[in-house]
């Protein structure tokens, strides 16, 4: 593999936040009766973001070991908690919080781990 640089793991993370809209979509359809025009319409955009998404992941793995590529999806509770408190306004408790961090604390010691594992 060769050296990483930030714009790998910025794609890495942005196929992440797009992942993790996926959910969101899946969320406002729900909002809607079955086989209404706004189910229908959210339910057609989730399929749209995962869509991108896998073009994004497919990038991301070209550059990473997928082990590495794969612990980053965890960064997807991150983001979920962030679009539950910004767009469904439901609360972050300090247990979610904590929990968040322990995983980006782990995220990130495997980050350093492949960039150790490079030497």
């Amino acid at each position: 593999m060769n050296k990483f640089k930030l714009k790998d793991y910025f794609l890495l993370q942005l196929s992440v936040v797009v992942y993790s809209l996926s959910t969101v979509a899946g969320n406002l359809a729900s909002g809607y009766e079955f086989l209404s025009v706004g189910y229908i319409f959210f339910f057609a955009l989730e399929f749209v973001v995962l869509a991108i998404y896998a073009i994004l992941w497919q990038q991301a793995i070209k550059r990473f070991q997928l082990s590495v590529a794969y612990i980053n999806k965890a960064m997807t509770l991150l983001w979920s908690m962030l679009w539950n408190f910004l767009i469904f306004s439901q609360g972050i408790t300090g247990g979610r919080a904590v929990g968040v961090l322990l995983v980006m604390a782990g995220v990130m010691v495997m980050n350093i781990g492949q960039e150790a594992g490079k030497e």
